[in-house]
């Protein structure tokens, strides 16, 4: 390998820049060059590719967000625009190809190694739904964020007596929601991994209050219901003084943690690894806190689990 590319797509993560970093240097220390894909697989199918040299990722490090910017790209789930990006990387000379992402990215990957061009997916999502890692790069700074407004909400909550029902990003993944609420010490936590019962919910609600609880926080993820819809709803059933917090995409931004920055450092540096080693078509992750790496095929064929243990321990310490 002497020449290998990066590129970040999809939503994006604090700490993809920490990734980008890490690919950059790691290769450069190994004296391979490496370049940089602007804007995602969009850019990837324009050509719209620069070199990257040790300044350029000087100082991102700490960074939300991504340098190398992100973009959707319907095209590039054609095998016309897929053979488009692979003529982009042979006329630039790259040799391998790093993708930093969700699964969208993951696919991408998946499709260009199947044209024969090696890729290895970096796992970049806040939403934590990407099998074969215990962690993706950006959960843990997004994370840190909702317990953030869960705290503030729960002041002005106490202040006034009321219900708040806070709702979290994630998509179909109730991770954020379900460590957020952990975390926040959340009376109720509704994920898209489990069916939620409406009167349950208000009779815990009714319980708290005749034992002279003034108030109580509902976090909800994005992929079970709209926060807005369950606020009223709760309103109707319990007549109890309701408010909602969408919290949106404040959730994707901001410096990512020392955690999200070792994680993608980690990650970024055994992708150029493999990738020097002509291991294409892995995707890297952390387990029992070691780096790890796996067929990127099973990777996208397993489904993501939350951990019911930790939903059974939030029941428990919120009666």
């Amino acid at each position: 390998m002497k020449k290998i590319g990066v590129l970040t797509s999809g939503g994006d993560a604090p700490g993809m820049n920490a990734a980008v970093r890490a690919v950059v240097r790691k290769a450069i220390y190994h004296n391979v060059e490496v370049y940089g894909i602007i804007g995602g697989y969009a850019g990837l199918i324009s050509g719209n590719i620069e070199k990257l040299e040790l300044g350029s990722v000087g100082d991102i490090i700490h960074r939300g967000g991504t340098v190398l910017f992100s973009a959707r790209c319907d095209e590039f789930k054609t095998k016309e625009g897929q053979l488009k990006g692979v003529e982009q990387l042979k006329k630039a000379g790259i040799d391998g190809l790093v993708v930093i992402g969700g699964d969208g990215s993951y696919r991408g990957a998946k499709a260009l190694t199947e044209h024969g061009f090696p890729c290895v997916g970096v796992p970049g999502t806040i939403d934590n739904d990407i099998a074969g890692t215990q962690f993706t790069i950006g959960f843990d700074t997004a994370l840190n964020t909702v317990i953030d407004a869960i705290d503030k909400i729960r002041d002005t909550a106490t202040s006034h007596e009321r219900t708040f029902v806070i709702e979290v990003m994630g998509r179909n993944a109730g991770d954020i929601a379900l460590w957020a609420g952990l975390a926040g010490g959340a009376e109720t936590i509704l994920i898209p991994e489990e069916n939620y019962n409406m009167e349950e919910i208000c009779n815990r609600l009714k319980r708290g209050q005749e034992r002279g609880k003034k108030h109580s926080i509902i976090v909800v993820a994005e992929g079970v219901a709209s926060g807005v819809e369950l606020g009223k709803r709760i309103k109707e059933l319990t007549d109890f003084d309701t408010r909602v917090s969408v919290l949106g995409h404040m959730q994707r931004g901001g410096s990512p943690t020392a955690f999200d920055r070792v994680l993608a450092s980690r990650l970024g540096a055994r992708a150029v690894e493999l990738i020097m080693a002509g291991q294409g078509g892995r995707a890297v992750g952390i387990e029992n806190n070691q780096v790890v790496d796996r067929d990127i095929v099973d990777v996208l064929a397993k489904a993501h689990t939350i951990d019911f243990n930790l939903l059974k321990l939030s029941k428990e310490l919120s009666i």
